[in-house]
């Protein structure tokens, strides 16, 4: 079984420092590259390492572990080629690339060669249709690829060579990647040097350009505000919004007078009501605040819900079930059915399957005991009496 070095109990603490004490759960995915990074591989002893440090079992690593297709099960080469045959690409000429590379390099999907330099497989999609078609190595891009460069790239990589990406960083090996995966900076002299978009991302931009056309009031050199400065600034806009309400204006308790003389009915709008807006809506029902604080979970289920006898019908995302009538439930309903429905079906006990009557049997038995005592039978025709009764 492989023991992980210092290094990597280390820097498996400083992964789980990152997240909150009751969230250290969600430090597995960055740890399974942890443990990939060391080992080339997600083995036993690295589900095994995550299940211990995170105080999971291993089941539940393993369960994530074969889940994502970055993490590989088995020993893995120093150079992860991935090639697309996807629509796009494959239209495009990605399937004869891959069986290029596969009789080349005497593999086949998921294989690696004999020298452990290099795995092979084909990627269902890779993103980069625009740029078709495309192999990765390492998840690093190699564009526009045909047969031919397709062999010279892993002909160099075998040599010892490392080919310049069509984008991105310089190359590395897949435990060097993985490390960056994890959540460490590339220490290599120069490793994020080079690279750069290719001309279809930009393609945007350059239309942009020509057209004039650009987002108003966009200032690209505003800096980012942190998370703390931008819940400041909206706790300030919210009570300048606040004080800039006008104060309520409360109704004259007098009864108003008609032009007739008569008072007016109540509801009417009065001296004191005529200050206050109309309804934008023009609905008759007071103001319901729209449940948008709500889980959608919650929201759904208290939508569907049959005991909605309080909901009030006009509340934005309540409907309120009726019965048929158009009369909603009385509160209460659908808990009642429920009690009677499990009052009317008893669980089964452990000596019997669920529906069995002991007393039929019971008197099956007696019956057929009394026919054996009166007859003289045998126990095969009590048996057949006790049947037939």
């Amino acid at each position: 079984m492989t023991t992980f070095t210092d290094e990597t109990r280390e820097r498996a603490r400083e992964i789980i420092a990152r997240y909150p004490a009751d969230r250290s759960r969600s430090a597995l995915l960055p740890l399974l590259h942890l443990v990939q990074a060391e080992e080339g591989y997600v083995s036993p002893a690295g589900v095994a390492f995550c299940a211990e440090v995170l105080g999971l079992n291993k089941a539940q690593v393993g369960a994530v572990a074969t889940f994502y297709t970055m993490y590989k099960r088995k020993p893995t080469g120093d150079f992860l080629v991935s090639v697309c045959t996807n629509t796009m690409c494959n239209v495009l000429g990605g399937q004869e690339v891959y069986d290029t590379l596969s009789e080349h390099l005497g593999v086949g999907h998921d294989e690696t060669t004999a020298d452990g330099t290099i795995t092979l497989e084909h990627a269902e999609c890779l993103a980069a249709c625009d740029y078709g078609p495309v192999m990765t190595v390492n998840y690093d891009f190699f564009d526009g690829v045909d047969a031919s460069t397709a062999v010279g790239v892993v002909d160099e990589l075998r040599a010892g060579g490392r080919p310049m990406p069509t984008r991105g960083a310089r190359l590395c090996t897949l435990k060097e990647m993985a490390v960056q995966l994890a959540g460490f900076a590339d220490e290599r002299e120069g490793a994020v040097a080079d690279g750069g978009p290719g001309e279809p991302t930009l393609r945007g931009l350059r239309l942009a350009q020509e057209h004039g056309v650009s987002v108003p009031g966009f200032d690209p050199s505003t800096p980012i505000r942190s998370k703390a400065e931008a819940d400041k600034a909206a706790a300030e806009a919210k009570a300048k919004a606040e004080a800039a309400k006008p104060a309520p204006v409360e109704a004259s308790a007098a009864p108003v007078k008609g032009g007739d003389g008569a008072s007016a009915p109540t509801g009417a709008a009065g001296v004191g009501e005529s200050a206050k807006p109309a309804a934008a809506s023009g609905s008759t029902t007071r103001d319901v605040k729209a449940p948008d604080d709500k889980s959608p979970q919650v929201r759904t289920a208290e939508t569907r819900q049959p005991d909605a006898g309080t909901a009030v019908p006009d509340a934005p995302g309540t409907k309120v079930p009726t019965d048929g009538t158009g009369t909603a439930p009385e509160a209460g309903d659908a808990r009642s059915a429920e009690a009677a429905g499990v009052a009317a079906n008893a669980p089964a006990g452990d000596g019997k399957p669920a529906g069995d009557d002991a007393g039929a049997q019971e008197r099956n038995l007696t019956e057929a005991k009394a026919g054996t005592d009166a007859d003289g039978a045998g126990p095969a025709d009590a048996n057949e009496t006790g049947a037939q009764k």
